[in-house]
């Protein structure tokens, strides 16, 4: 039977695209033009800080006093997990060659990238871990410069937590700027800076949008959207650990979508009961961000077993995907589709979020379908090489001459036509079209 909606969201994740758009290019213009008079001009205008952009040595040194020794201790123990997972990806990447047919030897090699652009969001909320998420794996990765950037508080500048934690994750500069002009610093190579070579981290809308128009000139890790969070539960899980981690995911923002697909109708019903009661419990912004949500962008799905269930977590490819059933295994090797993956009622998403090593800045809107999330392979380029004998050549040159002519690539056929002229003089070779 087709599964059934216990609850349907009445709205999708959307934004004022065209505004946005619109107001995030004419920005980046002002400030390509204009340099680092026209970016502190909008510093200004938003940040509404006068301090310096640039931190000094000193301003990070005083920032990090400022931290307790009980918060610096979770931060080391959050940046050695995440340091170390990403050490472990790194690992993974090789360099290699083998010899493709006698004489021609082919090779992968891996390049990072030499600068990187890292965003830290600073409004309302201090993101330390999405500092310790980005800056960490692009200094594991090799970037040689490495940009933390994170928006200043009015008249005050970037918490302290977030310098001391960007400081510690080896970042080589921080910027005291938010939204579209620090993305655009760091792109431009504003500041006396090298320009970015990728831009990552989390980021409001404009953000966003200012990556996604700079893609192309600059890497970056993947157009965002609101986060968006689906747990798979069955009749072994704990309604009371289930609304709880949908609450949790759901005070992201107003228009966060949290889904609950289950096989079992009683657990459906009762986690639909605790729900607002969590909410109504939280402190006023996060209760107002999670019952937007809840109320707007949150679904229920009852299916009829766990492969209707895996079918649909897959078909919504969420960002977070969270499994609270029977047989944990089964479900590692079935899932197919999300950015990174919570097995088993005693891990979460806060955890990922925070502490457990895991990159948080993962695929939403439905991204997962395609890619994963940022890893240390997002800041290294695996490019090819090739290099042959004359002999090793010669026959990749005769097969080559004719697929280009077939294809009525003429200059890249003779290409191949002089290499064996000169190689092979006297030969006589049939470099027509192929067939």
């Amino acid at each position: 039977m087709p599964a059934e909606y216990l609850k349907k969201a009445n709205k999708t994740a959307e934004s004022d695209a065209n505004y946005v758009r619109d107001t995030v290019q004419a920005i980046l213009n002002e400030i390509e033009a204009g340099g680092d008079a026209a970016a502190k001009k909008y510093a200004d205008k938003f940040d509404r800080y006068d301090g310096n952009i640039v931190l000094t040595a000193d301003e990070i040194a005083q920032a990090g006093e400022k931290v307790s020794t009980k918060l610096k201790d979770d931060i080391r123990f959050a940046y050695d997990n995440i340091r170390r997972f990403a050490e472990a990806q790194k690992a993974t990447i090789g360099d290699t060659q083998m010899e493709i047919v006698p004489g021609l030897i082919a090779g992968q090699k891996s390049i990072p990238c030499t600068a990187a652009g890292c965003y830290a969001p600073g409004g309302r909320y201090s993101h330390i871990a999405s500092a310790m998420m980005t800056v960490t794996t692009a200094k594991v990765a090799g970037c040689k410069h490495v940009i933390a950037c994170s928006p200043p508080r009015p008249e005050i500048g970037i918490h302290p937590a977030i310098i001391y934690t960007a400081d510690l994750c080896g970042a080589d500069t921080i910027l005291a700027l938010g939204g579209v002009q620090g993305i655009a610093a760091m792109a431009f190579g504003l500041f006396g800076l090298p320009k970015a070579d990728i831009l990552v981290g989390p980021g409001n809308q404009f953000v966003a949008e200012a990556k996604r128009i700079l893609f192309g000139r600059v890497g970056i890790d993947m157009f965002a959207g609101p986060t968006d969070s689906l747990v798979i539960a069955d009749e072994s899980s704990d309604p009371d650990i289930v609304a709880a981690d949908l609450v949790g995911q759901a005070e992201h923002g107003y228009n966060s979508p949290v889904w609950l697909v289950t096989s079992h109708r009683p657990l459906a019903e009762r986690v639909m009961e605790l729900v607002p009661g969590l909410i109504d419990a939280l402190p006023e912004l996060n209760s107002q961000n999670a019952a937007a949500a809840w109320r707007d962008y949150a679904e229920v799905i009852l299916c009829d077993d766990r492969e209707q269930m895996a079918a649909t977590a897959d078909a919504y490819a969420p960002e977070h995907l969270t499994v609270q059933a029977a047989d944990l295994d089964w479900w590692l090797e079935r899932l197919q589709c999300y950015g990174s993956l919570f097995l088993g009622e005693e891990t979460t998403v806060a955890f990922g979020d925070k502490a457990s090593g895991t990159n948080h800045v993962l695929p939403t809107s439905g991204a997962a379908r395609y890619t994963g999330g940022l890893s240390v392979h997002k800041f290294m380029k695996i490019v090819t090489w090739q290099r042959a004998t004359r002999d090793g050549a010669k026959p990749v040159a005769e097969a080559t001459a004719r697929i280009s002519r077939l294809e009525g690539m003429e200059g890249h056929a003779r290409t191949a036509d002089i290499r064996l002229a000169k190689y092979f003089p006297g030969e006589n070779f049939d470099l027509s079209a192929a067939d």
